[in-house]
């Protein structure tokens, strides 16, 4: 497997990813970006669409941040240069820029997050900062020159009288310029600071980094989401202390074999997080067709290799346990035995599956009732 540009995944991650920068010249030769300046403003005026706007100095304010959906109106009021236009999850809305994301599944599906796209003018930026997870810049218009180098975290020097987190007196360690179809790679905590030469466009391809406590809480809820945790604790064979005060050692032990015990279910553990890893993040673009398929048409579709693909705002993961295979879709949870088992493979490994071989499912019953259960909750759709 290569990445764009030609560079061998394997190297790519045992060089590159979360060690060092890494500049990948015409990752994307001939690179057209398939959304313009004006329908990024466009998206960036409707609801359902996560947008800011950072305008680099605003009345003697440094690095001033606007939320949106904006009005119209609201993109002449700007000034002609120093400012940014973010559109957050691009990919949700666009199925060229959705197509992207295959472009880059040498990592698990799990670990892609979203595509954002920056617009901006002259000098545009969003200040100095770091991210806590891996991302790709593409160049997709225009140029912009990426300053990055140096380790940051959360001890790091912050500008202060700005609601970003701007990074104060950091140097960087080296400079670039990207042309469109180059791209940059940032591993987490890398400061970098990309000012745009002229009117850009640049698309940063994002990963998600769960915390610890993301982990914990959302592993607990599920735990406690089940109905034997609902059991409280007994000590039949309790004694008679000296203190009453006392917390035994026993109390502790027993204590922590109970959690243990729900804590190291590994198939609660997988279901969980399968689940967790595919929630929808836009919960808006997953919704339901006009018109629902019955699963004797999505047979007559597939057997006819009319291309299916899945909704742009969509996760698929899937986990095999020893006798059956978990299918996750867009936070839900789908049991597959025996000779289903495959087919959660074949839905995974991409945005379009191979419709050739879907259609050798064309005949069962159980499988075409699964793909029309995820087609009517909008999951897939056929092109």
């Amino acid at each position: 497997m290569k990445l764009p540009g030609g560079v061998a995944a394997e190297d790519f991650l045992r060089e590159n990813w979360q060690k060092q920068p890494r500049v990948i010249r015409q990752a994307f030769p001939g690179f057209q970006c398939p959304v313009s300046a004006d329908e990024l403003a466009g998206l960036a005026c409707e609801e359902a669409v996560e947008s800011r706007i950072v305008i680099a100095n605003e009345n003697g304010k440094p690095w001033q941040l606007h939320n949106g959906p904006f009005q119209p109106e609201r993109f002449s009021e700007l000034p002609e240069t120093h400012w940014t236009l973010l559109v957050q999850g691009l990919d949700h809305w666009v199925p060229e820029i959705a197509d992207l994301l295959d472009e880059f599944r040498f990592v698990p599906n799990w670990r892609l997050d979203d595509i954002m796209a920056s617009f901006a003018p002259r000098g545009g930026s969003v200040g100095p900062h770091f991210d806590q997870y891996d991302v790709f810049l593409l160049q997709a218009e225009g140029q912009r020159t990426w300053q990055f180098g140096g380790h940051c975290d959360e001890s790091s020097p912050r500008v202060a009288g700005t609601p970003l987190r701007i990074l104060k007196d950091w140097a960087p360690e080296q400079t670039v310029t990207l042309n469109p179809g180059d791209m940059l790679y940032l591993p987490p905590g890398t400061g970098h600071h990309g000012i745009a030469d002229n009117d850009c466009i640049t698309l940063s391809i994002g990963f998600r980094a769960p915390t610890v406590d993301d982990l914990l809480t959302g592993f607990t809820d599920f735990l406690c989401s089940r109905s034997d945790t609902s059991e409280h604790l007994s000590d039949p064979d309790l004694e008679v202390q000296d203190n009453p005060g006392t917390i035994s050692p026993d109390v502790i032990d027993r204590l922590d074999a109970k959690l243990r015990e729900k804590l190291h279910d590994r198939r609660q553990l997988a279901l969980w997080f399968g689940q967790y890893s595919t929630a929808p993040k836009s919960l808006g673009i997953v919704v339901p067709p006009e018109h629902p398929l019955t699963p004797e048409f999505m047979g007559q579709l597939i057997a006819g290799l009319h291309q299916i693909r899945w909704n742009e705002g969509s996760r698929f993961a899937y986990y095999e346990f020893d006798e059956e295979t978990a299918l996750f879709v867009d936070g839900e949870q789908y049991l597959l035995r025996g000779d289903a088992g495959p087919i959660a493979g074949l839905l995974c490994a991409g945005t379009r599956p191979d419709i050739e071989r879907l259609a050798g499912f064309a005949t069962d019953d159980a499988i075409c009732g699964l793909l029309c259960t995820l087609a009517n909750q909008g999951s897939l759709y056929f092109e």
